[in-house]
């Protein structure tokens, strides 16, 4: 649901205190259960048919919390016919920049202690280029609206995906039935969470599987 304009402030108010909700449930749980449903998240990632055919993939490294991607982009990286591996790279203005990831090792510490590749940047618009985009969330509603941790860093980079498939990555209970949305929010396409797989919006016209 997308906010009229007058609502604004009630919305940002409304994705304040569910961040707060799902942040603290987050932190409550055992690591062990998030390293459990990570792993299966990871599985039916692996398993989706767009990531399958994807010959150029947007992913990012997990941090906290959040559902460990360190799985998945050492298989991702380690297929026969493994895609073109695109990490984000935080800018000062928070926007993303993208950089490839072909090896393991070669990472570094960037903007905020976050790990990103070490390896020269793409620009802003390089998230173009791919087939599927896969992104943290810390809710999404059943339209696809997604609530993210307030910087915007991926509203702005997601406003750039052509035809690409985006995938939000979410524990079991944050699939809700309602998600407070802005005007500048961009919804998500499928939610993986570690009991399924949830298409959210129609597939492109005559496009991926």
């Amino acid at each position: 649901m997308i906010a009229p304009v007058g609502d604004a402030e009630g919305a940002a108010a409304e994705k304040a205190r569910l961040r707060a909700r799902v942040t603290a449930a987050r932190r409550a749980t055992d690591p062990a259960v998030r390293a459990h449903a990570a792993a299966r998240i990871t599985r039916s990632v692996l398993d989706l048919p767009v990531i399958l055919a994807a010959r150029c993939v947007a992913a990012y490294f997990s941090f906290g919390t959040e559902p460990s991607t360190a799985e998945l982009l050492a298989e991702l990286g380690s297929r026969a016919e493994r895609p073109r591996l695109l990490l984000p790279v935080l800018r000062d203005d928070l926007d993303l920049d993208w950089a490839i990831y072909d090896e393991p090792g070669r990472i570094t510490q960037g903007a905020r202690g976050l790990w990103v590749p070490d390896s020269p940047n793409l620009g802003v618009d390089a998230v173009r280029e791919a087939d599927v985009v896969v992104v943290p969330a810390l809710a999404v509603g059943p339209g696809g609206a997604r609530l993210g941790r307030g910087g915007g860093s991926y509203d702005r980079a997601l406003s750039r995906v052509g035809p690409g498939t985006v995938v939000a990555l979410l524990y079991d209970g944050e699939l809700l039935p309602d998600v407070p949305a802005q005007a500048h929010d961009r919804p998500v396409d499928v939610a993986v969470l570690p009991s399924g797989v949830h298409r959210l919006r129609p597939a492109p016209a005559g496009g991926r599987p």
